[in-house]
């Protein structure tokens, strides 16, 4: 690559805000749901999303040469491979992630990464005044919207998770801050006879019913409201933390981890789900992923290494540790 070469691709990264932010309008116009049948023009989209012609036909055009839609002669548009992950129907839709990512609050905490960079300190309570989780509550309306997209990317992996990792072994599984139990209904679908316990915050279960309705699993599932820092149920043979330690920093997942600790049975197992740092110039995902819990909750990814510390602060022992994707590995507890 020469030295122009070069100059063009680095723009290109330096501009990357601008494809995420028409993606997230994207998004939240549900475009690609209105192309899943076939093309349509702009100007039939533009009724059928109550927007600008003009500008809604600028910001189509811009995605088709970013690869998203497809753009005719007659200013129709379709799907490519890439724009059909905007759809919100299908199993690794990125709609729900494109939306958050384009929240206000999001960008405007990322605005602050130099902050981070210079001080260590978390760039959203820098630029708040309160950490990510207090303003959600105080703002109903963005924690439905983290919820669905953490909802969305639980089904993407689901069945990465599940092709990876045997859960038949178990007789009863809890999934801890499970969110609206999209992974555990999948887990509990997928084993009859099994039985799941779904554990989070009051306001998040509260939304699980139709999830374990939909997968027919209802009757085999307990829905309980806690707070996994003081206590979480007991009864399970397996426990699950899903994308939970990369929230917090080490002294608040020691608690975290305590509690499971001491609710999970002699022989259980704890299966930590997260993505796991890899070797120098490898891993952008993971790496990007890092930024992003310094820059929003304040938490980090992990090595392996990093992994098995943070566990055995907390008396569990690493058993194994399973890749499952490039967004997510099964990190296999025992309690010592």
């Amino acid at each position: 690559m020469d030295e122009r070469d070069a100059a063009a691709e680095l723009q290109k990264m330096v501009n990357g805000f601008q494809v995420s932010q028409a993606i997230c309008v994207a998004a939240t116009l549900g475009i690609a749901d209105h192309l899943k049948d076939g093309k349509r023009t702009s100007g039939e989209l533009a009724v059928l999303t109550n927007t600008h012609p003009q500008a809604l036909y600028r910001l189509l055009r811009a995605l088709a040469s970013a690869g998203v839609f497809h753009e005719a002669e007659d200013r129709s548009f379709s799907l490519t491979p890439v724009g059909g992950a905007l759809r919100s129907d299908v199993q690794h839709s990125v709609a729900s992630w494109a939306i958050l990512a384009g929240r206000p609050y999001f960008r405007q905490a990322w605005s602050d990464l130099l902050h981070s960079v210079s001080t260590g300190e978390n760039a959203f309570r820098h630029a708040y005044g309160k950490g990510v989780w207090e303003y959600r509550a105080e703002h109903p309306e963005e924690s439905v919207v983290f919820d669905r997209a953490m909802t969305a990317m639980s089904r993407g992996v689901a069945a990465a998770v599940l092709a990876a990792y045997d859960f038949r072994r178990f007789s009863v599984v809890m999934d801890v801050g499970g969110g609206q139990g999209a992974l555990l209904a999948e887990i509990l679908r997928r084993n009859p006879g099994q039985r799941g316990i779904l554990f989070d915050q009051p306001q998040v279960v509260a939304k699980a019913g139709p999830v374990f309705d939909a997968a027919a699993v209802a009757d085999r599932c307990d829905i309980v409201a806690g707070d996994f820092f003081v206590s979480v149920p007991e009864g399970a043979d397996a426990i699950v933390l899903k994308w939970i330690l990369h929230d917090w920093d080490d002294d608040t997942n020691t608690r975290i981890l305590k509690t499971c600790r001491r609710a999970i049975r002699p022989e259980g197992k704890l299966l930590v789900l997260e993505s796991i740092l890899g070797p120098p110039n490898e891993g952008a995902v993971a790496k990007f992923g890092d930024l992003n819990m310094l820059v929003m909750p304040g938490g980090q990814e992990r090595t392996a290494e990093e992994f098995r510390l943070l566990l055995a602060a907390s008396d569990f022992r690493v058993a194994n540790i399973v890749e499952a994707g490039p967004r997510i590995s099964i990190i296999e507890a025992e309690p010592v």
